[in-house]
Order: structure tokens, then sequence, then C-alpha cells
């Protein structure tokens, strides 16, 4: 008989010799797909539990499922374990080292939505895991599960990008309307939802939303799977409870207590200060109120020894090579403010160069195609707010916190 779990963990059943959970061991821990449920309770249990999506923007996961129900196409639901994001790594974790719970969450999604055929995405790291995965199990309620290795870049894992790629097409946002629920994979309504949204998923049609909501917040319940890096003694993959307070993963991973600044939320996210990470929670509406996000629940802290201008200089450099090229704010916008950066870190620039990165900024913030340029402006505007200091320092030509340090702490490929 199963044990119902004392809480809604993701990775505390992951086997000490860093091996993938085999199926038997997934079964004896988490006991069968529970195939009494019909669709229309999958659904209700998700809508109570108040799941959201773990990839970035936090959409409520029941209004998901909804969008594709009373089509006169069958539909069809992608799992999205893409993760382009550099300084990200909790979805490939979860596919390399707990496939069965993210293959159980697409498969009950399906059933939930009445959908036939499951394309699990992901990038060539992680694809083998997911593949042997497969080959333990036996087709199941007659669903069609595939797996697809999508390119590994940052944009790819946009959702208008993945269903454009799985149609044939590059992997690069398209313009909407259609949206995927609309007209997605082979023109059929199409539900993208996040490798670790669909593990929870998969838990709480198991053990349900009164469950799911032990820990967390009223608005924001569940756990979620959070990335550190950068100034840490133990960098990787944290699962936290949604609301914790920042400064008990920052103990928890051995943060750097010199640090000067965290970056939240990955590449679209948000610098806050040290004073103001200090006093907020890992939950949306806390971290609103300093301007910042988890958004990719990436998180790198910051020596007091490197320069946040220098670095965030890199990495839009690394954003403007990396969009789509489709529009005029991330083909010349982007290139624009990557190239004001550029001559801020060498030093050569202006007062007047400030004024007119700000003008920039705020020219291509929701003219994109995507989301991509608003993302980057985001990064930039809120670099240039709590590095004011390595701002003037370069503008007078004088040596900032990473003068000669020499080695980078954002991740790039």
């Amino acid at each position: 008989m199963t044990v119902v779990p004392a809480t809604p963990r993701l990775l505390s059943g992951l086997r000490r010799d860093g091996r993938p959970v085999p199926l038997a061991a997934h079964l004896e821990r988490h006991g069968p797909l529970p195939l009494e449920l019909r669709p229309a309770e999958l659904r209700e249990r998700v809508a109570a539990s108040g799941l959201t999506g773990r990839g970035g923007a936090g959409f409520p996961t029941a209004t998901k499922l909804e969008s594709v129900l009373g089509t006169r196409t069958r539909p069809i639901v992608v799992a999205n374990g893409t993760e382009g994001e550099p300084p990200s790594g909790k979805d490939k974790v979860l596919l390399a080292y707990a496939p069965h719970l993210v293959i159980d969450g697409a498969l009950l999604a399906a059933r939930a939505v009445g959908a036939k055929n499951v394309i699990v995405a992901t990038t060539a790291t992680v694809h083998d895991a997911i593949t042997r995965a497969l080959a333990e199990r036996r087709t199941e309620a007659g669903i069609v599960v595939q797996t697809v290795v999508v390119p590994d870049r940052f944009v790819a894992g946009e959702e208008t990008a993945l269903v454009q790629f799985l149609n044939g097409g590059p992997a690069l946002p398209t313009f909407t309307p259609p949206r995927p629920y609309e007209r997605g994979v082979g023109g059929a309504p199409t539900v993208v939802l996040n490798v670790e949204t669909l593990a929870h998923l998969a838990l709480i049609a198991r053990f349900g939303a009164r469950w799911f909501r032990t820990v967390g917040t009223p608005d924001e319940p569940g756990s979620a799977l959070v990335t550190v890096s950068g100034a840490v003694q133990v960098p990787g993959v944290h699962e936290i409870e949604l609301g914790r307070p920042f400064a008990r993963l920052l103990e928890e991973a051995g943060a750097d207590r010199q640090a000067q600044a965290y970056l939240v939320g990955g590449y679209f996210g948000t610098w806050m200060a040290a004073a103001d990470a200090n006093r907020a929670a890992l939950s949306n509406a806390d971290l609103a109120r300093f301007g910042a996000s988890l958004g990719a629940r990436a998180i790198v802290v910051l020596p007091a020894d490197a320069c946040g201008i220098v670095e965030t200089s890199r990495v839009v450099h690394y954003l403007s090579e990396q969009s789509a090229g489709q529009c005029g704010p991330c083909v010349h916008g982007l290139a624009a403010i990557d190239g004001s950066l550029e001559q801020l870190v060498r030093r050569d620039g202006h007062t007047a160069d400030i004024a007119l990165l700000h003008r920039r900024l705020v020219q291509i913030v929701d003219r994109g195609a995507c989301r991509h340029p608003d993302g980057a402006a985001a990064l930039v505007s809120s670099a240039l707010r709590v590095f004011a200091g390595e701002v003037d320092q370069h503008l007078n030509r004088r040596p900032c916190s990473g003068h000669g340090r020499g080695r980078p702490v954002l991740p790039l490929p």
C-alpha cells in the first residue's frame, strides 16, 4: 500500500548513486497511476491545488488544460523540457533522475483533456534518460508518447517556437494569434506544459489538492525547484516551499556572505541588492515588492569582487545573438543596447550615453513579436539601478568591483 508522503517533494526519493529512479522503485514510492479518476475529476483536482506553471510564466495549469477542451480536433499534450536558460538546470535534473514522474504527469494531462498523443521535448543531454524510462513502460490507456530533441537555444523553449519546431520549422517564436491552444502541433489544439509542472501534476493526482497545499502560501502553493549558482558552496538544484525566506535558501546553499547582489529569475530576471534579498521571501507576490519574480527559478549569487555591469553586458550580448531576428526590437533594439553596454564597460562612455541607453530600453518594451526583448530590457534596467555605483565608476574611468578579476560569474554556453 502506498504511503502518502509527509510533504510535497519532487526530489526526495532520488537514488544516492546518481542514477535515474527505475519504474519499480518509482511505483513502490508513489503507487500506480490513478486511472480511476475521470478526466473532469483530474481537472478539478488540479484546479483546487492552485498549481501554476513552473517554466517561468506561472500561468494556472488548470486554465491551460481547460483551454483545449470542447474542440473538434483531438488535442495534443507537449511536455516542455527544453530549458535553454544557461543558469538553470532544474528540468534537466528532473528528467535525468526522476523521468517517470514527468511521464506520469504527461499521461495524466493527456487523460484530463482527452488527448491520445504526447510529445516529450528535451535537449540532447537528457533525451536518453527519457527514452530508457519509456522503454520500461507499456502503452497506457491508448496514449502514444514520443520524444523529440530540440536545439539547445535560448528561445527554443518558448511555446510557439517549440510548436513551430515540432511542425518542421525553425525553433523560433512565431507571431500570435493563433496561440498553440488554438492551433498547435499539426494544426491541433496543443497544451504545452513544463516538465516540472507535469511532475507536480502526477503527485497531485495521486495525493490530492489539500496535500499539495500543505507547503507554500495560500496564493502560491506547493514546492518548486530552484537552480542556485555563482558564489555558493552548494551549487545545484534545491527544492523549496514557495514563500520560504530568501535568506534561508542562501544559507542552505552556502552563499558568500559578502555577496553584493543576486540575479533572480534567470536572464529574463532581475538583479536584487543583497539588503533587499535578505528581506524577501521566495514567492512572486513578495518579490514583486522589489520588482522581481521567480521567473525561470534560477538564482545566481554575485560575489563582492565582480562587476554587475560587466556581467550584465556579457549576458545581453548573448541574448542579442540568441534572438529570433524576426522583428525590429530584437534585430536593432537589442543590438543597440548591447553596444551601449559594451561602450560603458570599455569606460569610453559619457553621461549622455546612459540617457540614450534608458531611452532604448523604453523603446523596445512591449513592441517585440515575443517577450525576448522585454526580458532583456528588464535585466538591464535592474542592473542600472542596483549597480549605480559601478556605472559611475565606469563613466569616470575608475576601477570597478571586478577590475582585474578576469573570471566571469554568470554562465554562458
